[in-house]
């Protein structure tokens, strides 16, 4: 197992390198002027704009300004904006509301979406399978934008049931809303996904054998069905939660939620490079430890998997 996870970790090391130079280059290859709108709606000053382009190593070669951001980046120097303000700062005021509502959407995933997926797997064919497609149909052919604004105008402005928008510190019952449109297609995923695996688990061996041995159907289900049949869906779920970190953008936007997503948007309208890629390496790492996660999850799931 020791030696599986170091060797895990040193694949990471390529993975990181060659994702933050690819974020790098997209971000400063952009068209247009860096400082362009940062003086007011008079031009700055060349002055200004000299010392900030010496600053930010923007008249040097791409390669070596991306050395130089690295180089910061390993010492634990995100970078600053334009304005002064530290980049690892936005990340520490921004990153906690978007945790709490990836995680809430996380646990509608698994609770919501693996419950609806055993009951269709286990009654296919029948009424409650019937809902559970349609359902899930219906959330994957809905854009969440058009949802999230509906139930928002609905349960917040029309019936008054929720706040509209997410007060700062985004309280976790301020969240369930948000974070259950956020879920809502990655939970119609979970629900088929679980759907197929019980469905093909059913009829293997070691269930009808203990189907045979008169075990309760209950305990066949708990322990020798779903258990194995999680492996997938954890796949899925270590991932989505970082995609659920990156993607929260529209979410955020709706119920102005000071998260992530936010910041990531606010960085890309106003050309702020060093904010974009310093919020795209904390999804990132976020997306190569939860894969790293899930594989050590494996063995614990199904005993015939050995890491070695």
């Amino acid at each position: 197992m020791g030696r599986y996870v170091l060797r895990r970790l040193l694949d990471l090391i390529p993975v990181f390198f060659g994702t933050t130079l690819l974020m790098y280059w997209l971000v400063w290859v952009m068209p247009g002027a860096p400082f362009a709108g940062k003086c007011g709606d008079r031009a700055c000053p060349q002055g200004y704009i000299d010392k900030m382009t010496a600053k930010y190593h923007l008249d040097e070669p791409l390669p070596v300004q991306y050395a130089h951001y690295m180089a910061d980046l390993l010492r634990g120097d995100f970078g600053e904006t334009y304005g002064g303000r530290q980049v690892a700062d936005i990340i520490v005021a921004a990153a906690p509301a978007t945790a709490k509502l990836a995680l809430v959407a996380i646990l509608f995933e698994a609770v919501i979406g693996i419950a609806a997926g055993v009951l269709s797997g286990l009654r296919r064919n029948g009424f409650v399978d019937n809902v559970i497609l349609v359902s899930t149909l219906f959330m994957l052919a809905v854009p969440i934008f058009v949802s999230a604004g509906a139930l928002r105008h609905l349960f917040g402005v029309e019936w008054r049931l929720i706040d509209p928008t997410v007060s700062a510190g985004a309280p976790l019952h301020q969240l369930l809303l948000p974070g259950f449109l956020l879920a809502s297609l990655s939970m119609a995923a979970v629900a088929r996904l679980t759907r197929g695996s019980i469905a093909e688990i059913e009829r293997a061996d070691y269930v009808r054998t203990a189907h045979a041995k008169g075990l309760p159907r209950r305990r066949v289900v708990g322990v020798h069905m779903l258990r194995n049949s999680l492996l997938p869906v954890v796949t899925f779920l270590g991932l989505d939660l970082g995609g659920l970190m990156s993607g929260s953008v529209i979410i955020e936007g709706i119920f102005q939620i000071n998260g992530l997503g936010a910041e990531f948007y606010r960085g890309v309208v106003t050309k702020e490079g060093a904010t974009v890629v310093g919020l795209t390496v904390v999804v990132m790492l976020a997306y190569l430890i939860l894969n790293l996660l899930v594989d050590l999850l494996y063995a614990s799931l199904d005993p015939r998997i050995r890491l070695a």
